[in-house]
């Protein structure tokens, strides 16, 4: 009987174990990554190849090193102007020169918040983490180098925008990298004007592919890796569900993104400086907390700026995460901001190129050395076992359990802001492709928010490599266009400067 019974119940367990030996089925966020990993391997070994560089292992991205040429040379080409005109920048934010009578949009403000929620997104909190992990503290040191020098490539880029843009036949104002490259070449090199256009169209091509590769997927990916994070993560209610918080994200920005510049100025005007904020607030809590660590830590950022202890490529390698990762978060360079800095009201373009300086400097500057410092404070960047967005919760935790929780509100409306103002930077691209088309801007909107959904269902790995490349790509026809366009700048910035000084242009009076 004994036997007889042992027998049946290794029978009736047998189903079980065979399926539990059995592979289980790849559900649908498997399958979208097993697709997806190829193609994004093969963008990023195009656009970020890299070569040798200082010995060391060192190697850098030749589009990482175009940026950095454009920012020093910006810097130098407008005498230092992201130290010269930072003032200025704040006056005209705060309203001093408004003009609403003017052909755009929105106010300096606003379109201000609009661009800095397209850059103060997860690359201030998931990049910073992967830019240490890497590169060492000494990365932090070079992030805010980059972020000065991006100062410098913003106001060129943003001007220009203003510049050259258009004013459509519904009152709405078209105007970025895709306007100065076609129009402004052609205006000042008429020889040139097929090459203008060749560059204009393929940028607009690379605005497209990057808002769908760092605006929507990237942005998505790390906000949904912070609430699986915090609810219990693989063994969690939400693993292997990404493709349903997408949906949930998706809906939520398309509600603002089809209502245009002006319900996105709306909301990112109310949006950005409360985020901001919180977020300061949070890391400054941490930091102060762990006061004692402070010093230790700008010595360990100083001495890894200069000697990198344990950083494959040594300086050089801290260097050029640090550069890549700021270029990554504040897009200086790229031109992407120029497309929504062209919608202020404003008579003189060149005033929204100093406007532009504050976006790098609260980008980068702030919020990504708030971020570096709480990671090197709590020493995280040590311990392993986590990358992106997770690292950068585990130092908020070291302070309290429950700050992780705080940390994926900010995260969600980082995510959230900067995928609203992406989205419209890829619709006024294909805008500019379709001559306009109200259809086509449409249709690429919906495109972007599948990509929402394709985001939450790869994991990092695959998607790091392509979000950087399909955005700094942006790089090459950009600066391009702003090397040719620069004489216009100085000459149009030297008028600017002389009617500021002798009162042409005065503040306004207020009642």
């Amino acid at each position: 009987m004994r036997r007889f019974l042992a027998f049946l119940l290794a029978g009736l367990c047998l189903p079980a174990t065979v399926l539990a030996q059995a592979p289980a089925a790849p559900g649908l966020d498997e399958r979208i990554d097993a697709m997806f990993k190829p193609v994004a391997d093969a963008i990023a070994g195009v656009v970020l190849h890299a070569v040798p560089v200082g010995g060391q292992g060192a190697a850098i991205p030749l589009i990482v090193a175009w940026l950095i040429l454009g920012g020093l040379v910006a810097t130098v080409a407008f005498r230092f102007i992201n130290v010269r005109g930072f003032v200025h920048g704040f006056r005209l934010i705060r309203g001093d020169y408004a003009d609403p009578g003017s052909v755009g949009e929105v106010s300096h403000f606003r379109a201000l918040t609009a661009a800095v929620s397209g850059t103060v997104g997860l690359g201030n909190i998931a990049g910073v983490a992967i830019a240490i992990t890497i590169g060492g503290p000494g990365a932090t040191f070079w992030m805010i180098v980059a972020g000065l020098l991006g100062m410098s490539a913003k106001f060129a880029e943003c001007a220009l925008g203003v510049m050259y843009r258009v004013q459509n036949a519904d009152g709405t104002v078209s105007g970025g990298p895709m306007y100065y490259l076609s129009r402004g070449i052609a205006a000042n090199y008429p020889a040139l004007a097929g090459l203008g256009m060749a560059l204009a169209g393929f940028y607009a091509l690379c605005v497209m592919a990057g808002a769908a590769g760092s605006g929507a997927m990237f942005q998505a990916n790390q906000a949904y890796a912070q609430l699986l994070q915090v609810t219990g993560g693989a063994e969690g209610p939400l693993a292997g569900r990404g493709w349903l918080f997408g949906i949930g994200i998706a809906t939520l920005t398309g509600l603002v993104v089809l209502g245009g510049m002006t319900r996105i100025g709306a909301v990112t005007a109310r949006l950005v400086p409360g985020m901001a904020l919180l977020y300061v607030l949070g890391a400054l809590f941490v930091i102060g907390s762990n006061v004692g660590q402070v010093p230790a830590a700008f010595q360990a950022i100083l001495e890894g700026a200069f000697t990198a202890p344990g950083v494959q490529g040594g300086v050089i390698g801290a260097l050029i995460m640090g550069f890549q990762r700021a270029a990554f978060s504040n897009e200086a360079g790229l031109g992407s901001a120029a497309i929504a800095h062209s919608a202020v009201k404003t008579r003189e373009p060149m005033s929204e190129g100093f406007v532009a300086l504050w976006e790098p400097f609260i980008d980068t500057v702030v919020i990504c050395t708030m971020t570096a410092l709480v990671i090197i404070i709590t020493n995280q960047h040590t311990v392993g076992g986590a990358d992106g967005i997770a690292l950068t919760s585990n130092a908020f935790a070291t302070v309290a359990p429950w700050f992780p929780y705080a940390l994926t509100v900010v995260v969600f409306l980082f995510a959230f802001s900067t995928m609203i103002t992406w989205a419209y930077y890829g619709a006024k691209a294909c805008g500019f492709l379709f001559r306009e088309s109200r259809w086509a801007q449409a249709a690429f909107t919906w495109v972007f928010l599948a990509m929402v959904v394709v985001g939450c269902s790869v994991p990092l790995s695959s998607l790091m490599g392509m979000a950087d490349s399909l955005v700094l790509s942006m790089a090459l026809p950009n600066l391009i266009g702003v090397y040719l366009l620069m004489p216009v700048l100085r000459r149009e910035l030297a008028s600017y400067q002389a009617r500021l000084a002798s009162g042409e242009i005065r503040p306004v009076v207020r009642s």
